[in-house]
């Protein structure tokens, strides 16, 4: 049984292959700083990361993560913390606090003088942290820092950069204050804090499961000191990510409660939804919803209202927009959302569908008629014709060309003219015969 435990024990072993602590403390120390090649590495990682949430890239975002150095800072103060290393706390925490602060201004910036400001799906799932994020943080941090004091890296770094993902949401933070939309730039910063305290948190307990000497200082009374601090600001930074953890729990619970007591009393019973908002920065909370054909009396609303309860949804009034006014509004609003989400590009393909509609005439249709009137017309096409284009002048005319063995009558093509004008319903047509 002993040999057994011994086994096991050797199996999940961290300090088999471990680096020299030394050269580790070194590497850390050295990817803290943005200075030389690191400055210009992060300055490229915010760009890469601002176009590529501009254009919606997902292989581009990806890009950026890889070869962000965010990460050196927040290791290095797990670093710091574990071995009670002021200085070297103070250091990653300055140097964090600056590439934070040029990647907001640089990514406002960029997204300021952006010609497109539509926000794509990329920046829109970086605005609204959820429980996931932090497990991905840490459990993410931890590979990382485990990676970092290995002999051989192997694979775990690229996929830690793009699993804990630390400029794009910094960027967004950036959009958001660019368009003037506080709640994505809070969204995201606080997205991006997540990630920096759980990475940092995840290195500091890896120190302190390898044992890392502390850093003796000369005087007993400051190392004290020393200590005293670094415990305290171990708390500050536990004891708020505790409670972010807490808060992002207790929102995921009441999201699928709500979606619960939608799918029950809703969804399951045939009615259609066409809109639903969940407002939880009020109080009460709201629930707001719009059906397509459902209505609802004021006593069906207050015995819906509830039932609420019956699913632990508290605090939390419910509300069904059914007036005609409502629903209009609500269709407004989402074929304004269509249409400013549309790119530029989407913008020319629907603006020519549209021109190839309008310039579209059943040629088949119009020559049957005409050789009723017109026997001597053997084939026509009709297509509109745009005069002065680009110009306040600019005017498109139907213009007809026609096949015919010998040429019209002046007197047959003032009727002819007539007849399509008539025919097509234009103020003016221009008929000319095919040589």
């Amino acid at each position: 049984m002993k040999d057994i435990i011994h086994k096991i024990i050797n199996f999940i072993n961290l300090h088999s292959g471990e680096e020299d602590r030394l050269k580790v403390l070194e590497n850390v120390k050295a990817n803290i700083s943005f200075r030389g090649s690191n400055f210009w590495i992060l300055a490229c990682a915010i760009v890469v990361a601002s176009v590529g949430l501009n254009v919606n890239s997902t292989a581009v975002v990806i890009g950026a993560m890889l070869i962000s150095p965010l990460m050196g800072p927040i290791v290095g103060a797990g670093f710091g913390l574990g071995i009670y290393d002021f200085n070297l706390l103070k250091k990653a925490l300055k140097n964090l606090l600056i590439a934070t602060i040029v990647g907001l201004v640089v990514s406002t910036i960029y997204f300021y003088l952006s010609p497109f400001k539509e926000t794509q799906s990329e920046l829109l799932s970086r605005t609204s942290p959820n429980i996931y994020d932090i497990f991905i943080a840490f459990f993410g941090g931890l590979v990382g820092v485990i990676a970092i004091t290995r002999v051989e890296k192997g694979n775990p770094i690229p996929g830690v950069a793009i699993a804990t993902a630390l400029m794009p949401p910094l960027c967004t933070a950036g959009y958001g204050l660019a368009i003037g939309n506080m709640g994505f730039f809070f969204g995201a910063i606080y997205l991006y804090i997540i990630n920096c305290v759980f990475i940092c948190i995840a290195t500091f307990l890896i120190v302190k499961y390898l044992k890392y000497p502390s850093v003796k200082q000369i005087d007993e009374g400051r190392e004290k000191k020393v200590r005293y601090a670094m415990t305290s600001l171990i708390l500050v930074m536990i004891i708020p990510s505790v409670y972010f953890a807490y808060i992002l729990i207790q929102e995921k619970k009441y999201n699928q409660k709500i979606e619960l007591f939608i799918t029950d009393e809703f969804t399951n019973k045939g009615y259609t939804i066409l809109y639903k908002k969940i407002k939880t920065n009020v109080i009460p909370k709201k629930i707001e919803l719009v059906f397509l054909a459902k209505k609802t009396t004021n006593e069906e609303l207050q015995i819906l209202n509830k039932r609420l309860k019956n699913y632990g949804i508290e605090n939390t009034e419910l509300k069904i927009r059914q007036d005609t006014t409502d629903i209009k509004k609500y269709i407004s609003n989402q074929i304004n959302l269509e249409k400013s989400i549309l790119n530029k590009k989407d913008l020319t393909i629907l603006q020519l569908e549209k021109q190839i509609k309008q310039n579209t005439y059943n040629n088949a249709v119009v020559l049957a008629e005409a050789k009723i009137i017109f026997p001597e017309i053997e084939n026509l096409a009709i297509s509109n014709h745009t005069y002065d284009e680009n110009t306040e002048k600019s005017k498109v005319v139907p213009v007809m060309i026609y096949e015919s063995k010998s040429e019209l009558s002046k007197s047959s093509k003032q009727k002819l003219i007539l007849w399509l004008e008539q025919r097509l319903s234009r103020e003016k047509v221009e008929i000319y015969r095919q040589q």
